[in-house]
């Protein structure tokens, strides 16, 4: 005989829509601390919900925050995310300027960007919507969906800033750094281009994204000196300045540092979130795989930031990365192929961000082993 939660299961496909929106609604809680009620009938329970996405709103904002918290399971995160159908509605609704639960599709979206089979998503393409000055191809569409999101200009309900966390799982993927590193047809950008400038951004969910997501492409070790190139992508002054604060340098070492640091304001603060701080470094600590960025990072005087932000970031991570890229900057070159070895990071980090659900009901995204009461937390790479 069924348990009244598998009854209320039941209660989501309901031909009357109010009975339908209150069992959502009551289902969200269940989503995290019984996610089994949802695996009955070989996952029935999941599939009545990904139908649900285009129902009424109030009952699809519902549906997606359970199918948020329950892509945390692996099981369920195969079935949902191996589904094309389905992520080919997710991918129609986020890019639409009216739809009120985009912001729910993109957590939804990063979320589905932890199974490895995601990747397919390079090769989907769709209609570009009106307004969103993009081509056909997903990838792109979601990264300008990105930009314009920032200032609410494209949809007033939505920010997008969880697309910065897919774009960090996605940066796991050769093929994903690859095309972000190459500049695109319809606009001629590079794609990192269009990112880089969110990395001091208000939102935590932004930075964290955006940081993690350059530090997967600093991996790609061939493109190392178009990354610092300031003809180029110029990566640099958006790693470093996020990580220095109002600290006073020499004026020797000042004027030898990129334009871009230079003359700070007294009231310059450096990123607030240790954990960010960390990921730039171990960015700078990648770049340092190849003699010829060493030098350029020695020049422009790369290790006096790196020494005030080990002196004034008291963070276990952060020292411990900064102490790590100081023996590389400080080192003779003269066992350059050791170093090299040393310098590089050499597998990414597996976080397994989870979605959880906070007192409004509304998911939102943490870490598992975060003891705070932050609501959003890094999707760590």
């Amino acid at each position: 005989m069924p348990t009244e939660l598998e009854e209320l299961v039941d209660f989501i496909v309901h031909p009357n829509p109010q009975i339908r929106v209150l069992a959502a609604e009551g289902l969200i809680p269940y989503s995290i601390s019984q996610p089994s009620i949802f695996k009955a009938d070989n996952l029935k329970p999941v599939e009545n919900l990904k139908t649900l996405i285009k129902d009424h709103p109030k009952l699809a904002e519902h549906v997606l925050t359970i199918l948020i918290n329950l892509t945390g399971d692996q099981e369920i995160l195969a079935r949902v995310a191996s589904d094309d159908k389905f992520l080919d509605n997710l991918l129609g609704y986020v890019v639409l300027p009216e739809e009120p639960n985009a912001n729910l599709h993109s957590m939804l979206l990063a979320n589905l960007a932890k199974y490895d089979g995601f990747k397919k998503i390079l090769e989907k393409k769709q209609p570009a919507q009106k307004g969103l000055d993009t081509d056909e191809l997903i990838v792109n569409q979601l990264l300008d969906l990105f930009v314009k999101g920032a200032d609410g200009t494209y949809n007033k309900n939505a920010d997008f800033d969880h697309l910065a966390y897919l774009f960090a799982d996605l940066s796991k993927h050769a093929e994903f750094r690859q095309h972000f590193l190459k500049k695109q047809e319809y606009d001629g950008v590079i794609p990192l281009d269009k990112i880089k400038v969110f990395t001091e951004h208000k939102s935590d969910v932004r930075r964290k994204g955006v940081a993690s997501t350059i530090k997967n492409i600093a991996f790609e070790i061939p493109y190392h000196q178009q990354l610092i190139a300031d003809d180029e992508i110029d990566i640099l002054p958006y790693i470093l300045l996020p990580i220095m604060g109002s600290e006073e340098y020499d004026e020797d070492e000042m004027m030898e540092m990129l334009t871009d640091l230079q003359l700070l304001p007294p009231d310059k603060q450096r990123d607030s979130d240790p954990n960010i701080i960390q990921t730039h470094v171990e960015t700078l600590l990648l770049l340092t795989t190849t003699k010829e960025v060493r030098d350029y990072l020695r020049k422009v005087k790369v290790y006096p930031i790196i020494r005030e932000t080990h002196m004034h970031v008291e963070n276990d991570g952060v020292q411990d990365a900064c102490e790590r890229l100081v023996q590389v900057l400080m080192r003779d070159d003269a066992t350059a192929e050791e170093e090299e070895q040393a310098a590089r990071v050499t597998e990414l980090e597996d976080g397994e961000p989870e979605v959880v659900v906070d007192t409004s009901r509304k998911a939102i995204t943490a870490s598992k082993d975060d003891d705070d009461d932050d609501d959003n937390e890094i999707v760590e790479v």
